[in-house]
């Protein structure tokens, strides 16, 4: 492994989403948005919802995200970035028919919650989250070239 690269892993309850090295990577936090390269000094922040954006030479790879934390740190000279996210997406797999129904399910959780329907509040707020989080970044990296 090389020094001069970082090892990304993004990890969802269900799965291992992404593992690989990379030569950086932009995370949407809390505090705002930041981009890890090798050697960066060690950091625990929260995960906001938007796109992470792995890069490898040429290569883009961006991933929906929303919800989590991540951890930079450094294990033998490696830069290690852990994703730990409640729902991580590749772009290529928000179809336009997923973006259709993001969008159709968001509206319906709106209309609930205005009209006083008995809603989990906890669970309206991160489903619609995740359906406005799928639309927007679908939208931004529509025509854009990434890697598959």
């Amino acid at each position: 492994m090389s020094s001069n690269q970082i090892k990304l892993k993004i990890i969802t309850p269900e799965k291992t989403v992404l593992e690989e090295m990379v030569d950086s990577v932009t995370i949407p936090t809390t505090e705002g948005e930041i981009t890890i390269l090798p050697h960066h000094i060690p950091l625990v922040s929260g995960l906001a919802s938007g796109d992470i954006v792995a890069r490898h030479g040429e290569d883009v790879v961006p991933m929906a995200v929303s919800g989590g934390f991540i951890e930079v740190k450094g294990v033998s000279g490696v830069t290690e970035v852990a994703v730990l996210a409640d729902f991580a997406e590749h772009v290529k797999e928000i179809s336009e028919d997923a973006v259709r129904a993001a969008q159709a399910r968001a509206d319906e959780l709106k209309k609930m919650k205005e009209n006083g329907e008995v809603v989990d509040f906890e669970h309206f707020a991160s489903e619609l989250e995740r359906s406005l989080t799928r639309v927007k970044v679908a939208d931004k990296w529509r025509g854009k070239k990434y890697r598959i």
